[in-house]
């Protein structure tokens, strides 16, 4: 039985179906007694023009649920799921051929890593008038006028010039607005942004965040945000999905994940954010999570924050804790919250 499903009424209104709907995504990698599933019954929804974010520590299964989702599990991994819907259309029945299709034109990918994503023998305009070719078929002339004005779009100076320098010629920050751009020219529906802010300061994390949201805006585009950094979900988001051991343990609205967290896991994680002080000479408090997380190749009989759990009871160590509501749209896995 899968650990998360999350049911909803059809809508009367075609037009208030979710662009994105999962239903029970599993990702396991390897086969017989050595499989491991990095993802479980994973099920969310995302309504057009909303952010939802997958927030969770590194191994969590963020990214693994992100390539299900996309048909990129290569052996030894597999994916399995009852449906994943986009747009009215059920991806789970279409070919490789197909997916790539979807891919970059419908559905594009903003990787957390712009230096192993972008070409380093190619400039950053080549790299995107190929894109503009490959999804609108235009000419090369119109397909780097696009190119030029996508990268305007994400807020790089000097567009023109740029276009023909290569990814190390640039600053991370930079790179990363290269990434957007590249996700943005073939105008998708949906776009996946995978830990964009990773590997910058926190001092130029705004530098991309604040063009995502401005883009949302302009064009009415639907995010889904990959992160484990919940100060920045929180600047991001509509609605979170918070991911522990491949399992989605709550999802609310913000308000409701940040203001009333329910599940221990979710509050252990917002403690674990620093909060600056205003005494002078005083630092900022954290809390961390005590002991280690565990592993999705170990995992308890119970639940799988029990070991960690300020609000453990016996039947937690035994018994695998399903999925309730709290109010509308606030579910979470757990026997006490």
């Amino acid at each position: 039985m899968p650990v998360v499903q999350v049911l909803q009424t059809p809508p009367e209104d075609p037009d208030d179906a979710p662009l994105l709907s999962v239903r029970n995504l599993d990702v396991t990698f390897g086969s017989g007694p050595d499989a491991v599933r990095m993802v479980r019954g994973q099920s969310f929804d995302v309504a057009p023009g909303e952010t939802v974010a997958l927030v969770g520590e590194s191994g969590s299964g963020k990214s693994n649920a992100v390539l299900g989702l996309l048909d990129l599990v290569r052996d030894p991994g597999r994916r399995h799921m009852d449906s994943i819907v986009f747009d009215g259309l059920d991806l789970n029945t279409l070919s490789h051929r197909q997916m790539r299709q979807i891919r970059g034109r419908r559905i594009a990918m903003i990787f957390q890593d712009p230096m192993t994503a972008l070409n380093p023998l190619i400039t950053v305009g080549k790299q995107l008038v190929a894109l503009a070719m490959e999804h609108f078929g235009l000419a090369k002339r119109e397909a780097r006028a696009r190119a030029v004005e996508t990268l305007v779009k994400v807020s790089i100076t000097a567009a023109e010039q740029r276009m023909a320098a290569y990814p190390h010629q640039f600053s991370g920050a930079i790179r990363q607005r290269v990434m957007i751009a590249m996700a943005l020219i073939g105008e998708p529906d949906l776009q996946i942004a995978d830990e964009p802010t990773m590997a910058l300061d926190v001092s130029i994390q705004a530098q991309i965040i604040n063009p995502l949201k401005r883009l949302q805006r302009g064009r009415d585009l639907t995010y889904l945000f990959i992160s484990h950094d919940m100060a920045v979900v929180r600047h991001m988001s509509d609605r979170v999905a918070v991911m522990h051991l491949g399992v989605i343990e709550e999802l609310g609205e913000g308000n409701q994940i940040y203001d009333t967290p329910s599940h221990p896991y979710t509050r252990a994680l917002l403690k674990a954010v620093p909060v600056p002080q205003v005494t002078p000479g005083a630092k900022a408090t954290v809390q961390g999570i005590r002991g280690e997380l565990g592993s999705p190749l170990t995992l308890p009989s119970g639940c799988r924050f029990c070991e960690h759990c300020p609000l453990v009871q016996d039947r937690c160590r035994t018994e695998p804790p399903r999925q309730h509501a709290l109010e509308s749209g606030h579910l979470v896995v757990c026997h006490v919250a």
